[in-house]
């Protein structure tokens, strides 16, 4: 395949607390390429992990999710995104918390900002959580790649406390509810 024929990929910039919990969720997703750990959504510039910590800086831990659209839709990017996390509590996912924690989308065009309002509404509308979405869409800005060491932290370091007692069972779950869009 030519550069050329390659299909377009896009991009779905999505917060849901740890970035390690939603990086390794997505990488287990046909039709998803590379998933990238990384801070959104603040005022300073090239923030690192210590001054995200603090929850000064405005930034969001959050993941770039390149995926393949002739595969995977972005509405279906988002059912992952909502099944893998908890979306109605405030700047706060399991232990976590701070506006760095915060459940976000961070859309990139009017037509993502358009779906993910949808899908929201549909899912407060469903019942299936028992609190309203507290999801907060905000457009895209720039997204600051984390530190190498973040990257792929969960293939890197399955034994580790926090691997152990957070991500697996997000990745559990996903391996469950989502097996029919596994690679």
């Amino acid at each position: 395949m030519t550069e050329s024929t390659k299909p377009a990929e896009a991009v779905a910039t999505l917060a849901g607390g740890c970035f390690w919990c939603t990086e390794a969720v997505y990488e287990r997703i046909d039709g998803v390429g590379d998933v990238v750990s990384g801070y959104i959504g603040g005022q300073v510039v090239n923030p690192n992990y210590t001054q995200v910590c603090t929850g000064r800086t405005g930034h969001a831990e959050a993941v770039e999710v390149h995926f393949d659209p002739s595969k995977r839709t972005f509405e279906e990017i988002l059912e992952i995104f909502f099944k893998t996390h908890d979306p109605t509590t405030l700047n706060r996912q399991g232990p976590d918390t701070g506006t760095q924690y915060r459940s976000g989308i961070f859309y990139h065009n009017q037509e993502q900002k358009q779906i993910a309002e949808k899908y929201i509404e549909k899912l407060n509308q469903s019942g299936e959580f028992n609190r309203p979405i507290v999801t907060k869409l905000e457009p895209a800005t720039v997204f600051y790649p984390a530190e190498e060491y973040h990257q792929d932290y969960y293939r890197r370091n399955p034994n580790a406390g926090y691997c152990q007692m957070v991500v697996r069972n997000k990745v559990r779950k996903t391996n469950i509810e989502f097996r029919d869009k596994l690679k």
